[in-house]
């Protein structure tokens, strides 16, 4: 895909450490970027879809990245010839420090509604999504703060069950130690929020998603990419 077809928004949460000088060596490739202050990554993604002016929304957090050059070509395409709303791949967590080093592989499967009733969720950093979608459904909901994209994904795919496809790669690679990377424990507790995400919703929250939706993650401990 052309650099032209894409559009670079870079949201800073008001950085005093050296994010704004690297930013300053690619700032003519940057379309847009405003560096303040918000309350917390919700609001800054949020910040970021009213800005985007494109068709298709992805978001990548600080500690993610792109495995290839062709991820958004494919993705462009996949959109394209079936006009779906919304798509999502697999994601890999990799070493801070070395970003060949796999450390947990988040195989993501076909969606069901089944599947989520199970405790499934996809990996938000691999999720793009239709600007017309969130126009039409909201942005991230900045009361939760660590369940917006659960909230999210049960609000697009689950409540108003809108088209999306899956793309059965590695889509994002993602670096240990970043904020979506907290101890196993901090996740269950994290998963309070779940139960909210599902009343905002309006939806009955299924027996024992609380309990499976973290017991899924165990199984990326043990899952290994094919080569």
């Amino acid at each position: 895909i052309k650099d032209d077809n894409i559009e670079y928004i870079v949201i800073d949460g008001a950085s005093t450490d050296w994010t704004l000088r690297v930013l300053e060596f690619f700032q003519d490739k940057i379309d847009y970027f405003i560096s303040e202050e918000d309350t917390g990554i919700y609001n800054a993604m949020n910040k970021g879809i009213k800005a985007a002016t494109g068709d298709i929304v992805g978001i990548l957090n600080s500690d993610d990245f792109y495995p290839n050059n062709a991820v958004l070509s494919k993705v462009a395409k996949i959109f394209q010839e079936s006009d779906c709303d919304c798509l999502y791949g697999d994601l890999v967590y990799v070493s801070q420090s070395d970003g060949s080093k796999i450390v947990r592989y988040w195989q993501s499967g076909e969606f069901s509604i089944n599947q989520i009733n199970k405790g499934w969720m996809l990996p938000h950093p691999t999720f793009f999504v239709k600007r017309s979608v969130y126009e039409k459904y909201g942005l991230y909901n900045t009361d939760l703060k660590s369940a917006a994209d659960y909230e999210m994904i049960l609000r697009l795919l689950y409540k108003n069950r809108l088209s999306v496809v899956y793309l059965p790669e590695i889509m994002v690679k993602m670096r240990m130690g970043g904020t979506s990377n907290q101890s196993f424990l901090n996740r269950i507790k994290a998963n309070k929020e779940d139960g909210l995400a599902w009343t905002k919703n309006q939806l009955n929250r299924p027996m024992f998603v609380r309990l499976n939706k973290p017991l899924q993650k165990l199984r990326q401990f043990f899952l290994k990419p094919k080569r």
